[in-house]
């Protein structure tokens, strides 16, 4: 399955339920899906916040597939490197009021792949083979091979 969404919160909200009710259609255990659910909602509040930064007309693509393994794959298309407005987490968690604001979409793109990188055992992240961009790949084991 190929998303495309826009650079906005409300969709990374969207992609975490579409994942989510594919992933169970797999046979995935409840506490695996949790962690997709968490993991994929890192993923893309990181290309949202690269994008809205960096390429705000650009769409972000989410594929899901699975074909042996679970697997989820979130490209956007900031430049190589890019970071969203803050870079030191401890900063911007200093200036934070409340929990909404910790949900922000304005946390640290390096703090959201740190989370992922805990939450994935399969994950790989690459340079785009196309333009500029970065590809998330995450997968998991499917049910029978769990």
């Amino acid at each position: 399955m190929r998303l495309q969404i826009s650079p906005t919160s409300a969709h990374v909200r969207t992609v975490r339920l579409v994942t989510t009710a594919v992933a169970r259609r797999t046979g995935l255990p409840d506490s695996v899906l949790d962690v997709i659910r968490l993991a994929v909602g890192e993923a893309c509040s990181r290309a949202v916040s690269l994008h809205q930064a960096y390429a705000p007309g650009e769409m972000i693509t989410v594929l899901l597939e699975d074909e042996g393994k679970f697997v989820v794959t979130v490209c956007d298309s900031a430049p190589a490197g890019a970071q969203t407005g803050h870079t030191d987490p401890l900063e911007f968690l200093a200036g934070v009021d409340s929990a909404e604001q910790r949900d922000s979409d304005l946390m640290p793109s390096g703090l959201g792949m740190a989370v992922i990188d805990g939450l994935v055992d399969d994950l790989e992240i690459a340079p785009a083979s196309s333009g500029p961009g970065t590809v998330v790949r995450m997968s998991w084991p499917l049910a029978a091979q769990v």
